[in-house]
């Protein structure tokens, strides 16, 4: 039974608590055993509080028995990415700079609404230090391991919160993407992950320079993503750049028809490349295959280039400003302490003019009108996730290229699946864009694709 409740859905241990086949104790506890069999050598955490865990677990076992559960999330682990802010634990943020002694007495927005649905919080995942690197490591925690090979990176920035729902260690977790930072690790990881249209999930303390990132669902399946996303897009007025409510509910929104013809009449534009990259022919492969899927489930699909050009020069200019920004108040004895790669794009960043910095927005804003004009065509843009499989961590050599970061300047939702594994056993995501807002129908193409997929087992983990 332990082994089954740790690989249920956020869905299913919903159904168990209201059948009474299963208690938020018990599920607390085996994903609490499930850590301590396996996460040591993972590394998927920089705090867990089992005792809070399991007085929360009781608090919403207690409102299970006498029927009156708090919310949509009542007695679901989840754990929160060590960048946003959450009462009485401390957010370092990957980085020995921050002082953990607090006060922490404030809950990041996503925690908040975690919390008023009944959510048990129990951890907080490693992150890259603020946020600012791809790989899943960081001077105050180490390295990150990924849940399938755990001599492979999971990616970054969102490293423990893809290798914790990826091995076992709660169903559901929250995440950040500032330019692939959900998406890549979750494609590298084998499992769901969103970043909504900026705004939809509200964000305290607000990004105010560079690639903002977008505070977003990471599941194992596409309907735990649309549950979680529900939850975490109520309002709050901190967010000066929150998003209206969504006119519909997406959990709603995605199961209002049957999956055979979900994309009957969708438009797809569909790109291997983005006229830049170069995927590997396991991953071009396996993505040839997943837009047979899409037209097997009735959109129609047509192969297109991309309408932008690429847009690295600004992502690194944008990147850099964020970074400088992030360290701004930090002393030399301090910055000593920094990961050699954010201290060097810190450096760039404060080499930056500011005609520099406003050339890149412009040029941002070029790209997202370029993608407006796709949409007029086409309802979804779809490419592979990355152009390959997670890389070995020893030899350090670069990331593969991502097919994330261009939706991250224009802010639009997008989504990694899984698309299947390589011939060593290692995922491969496919990536769905929409247009602004449409957050609903990129779940709906997603959870259509995943239905019609071959579901991918669980990670080989040792002893499970």
């Amino acid at each position: 039974m332990t082994s089954s409740l740790v690989q249920a859905t956020a869905l299913e241990l919903l159904a168990l608590y209201r059948a009474r086949s299963a208690s938020p104790v018990e599920v607390m506890r085996a994903v609490l055993a499930q850590v301590e069999r396996h996460g040591a050598p993972l590394n998927a955490f920089v705090l867990l509080d089992e005792e809070r865990a399991l007085d929360a677990a009781r608090a919403s076992e207690a409102r299970w028995v006498h029927g009156a559960p708090a919310g949509r999330l009542d007695g679901v682990p989840v754990s929160v990415k060590d960048l946003l802010l959450t009462r009485g634990w401390p957010t370092r943020r990957g980085s020995r700079t921050v002082d953990a002694s607090g006060p922490w007495t404030e809950d990041a927005p996503a925690v908040a609404r975690l919390r008023e649905h009944g959510a048990v919080l129990f951890g907080k995942t490693t992150t890259s230090e603020f946020g600012l690197k791809g790989s899943g490591d960081s001077p105050l925690t180490g390295i990150t391991r990924n849940a399938w090979d755990p001599r492979h990176t999971p990616g970054g920035s969102s490293a423990g919160a893809v290798t914790a729902v990826a091995a076992g260690f709660g169903p559901i977790a929250v995440g950040t993407d500032g330019g692939g930072s959900i998406r890549v690790p979750s494609a590298f990881s084998g499992v769901v992950g969103l970043k909504p249209t900026f705004g939809r999930v509200p964000a305290h303390p607000a990004s105010v320079v560079g690639v903002p990132p977008h505070v977003g669902p990471i599941a194992r399946t596409v309907a735990d993503a649309a549950l979680l996303l529900a939850v975490l897009s109520g309002p709050d007025d901190r967010d000066p750049f929150r998003a209206p409510p969504a006119p519909v509910d997406v959990v709603d929104a995605i199961d209002d028809a049957p999956f055979a013809g979900a994309l009957r009449r969708v438009r797809i534009g569909v790109s291997a490349t983005l006229g830049t990259i170069e995927p590997a022919s396991e991953t071009r492969a396996r993505f040839a295959a997943a837009v047979a899927t899409l037209q097997e489930l009735g959109a129609e699909v047509e192969e297109v280039d991309p309408p932008f050009a690429d847009p690295g020069g600004v992502l690194r200019t944008l990147f850099t400003a964020r970074a400088a920004h992030t360290v701004r108040e930090l002393g030399p004895e301090q910055r000593a302490l920094l990961d050699p790669v954010v201290r060097s794009a810190a450096a760039e960043g404060e080499a930056l003019g500011a005609v520099a910095y406003l050339e890149a927005e412009r040029r941002r804003a070029e790209l997202a009108l370029a993608m407006a004009a796709f949409h007029r065509r086409f309802d979804l843009l779809v490419t592979p996730t990355s152009a390959e499989a997670a890389p070995p961590i020893e030899g350090g050599g670069p990331l593969p290229a991502s097919f994330a970061g261009p939706f991250s300047l224009t802010r639009q939702p997008a989504i990694s699946v899984p698309m299947g594994v390589t011939s060593a056993g290692l995922p491969l995501g496919l990536q769905i864009v929409g247009r602004h807002f449409e957050d609903a129908l990129v779940l709906r193409a997603a959870r259509a694709f995943e239905s019609a997929s071959v579901p991918l087992r669980a990670p080989p983990l040792k002893g499970r």
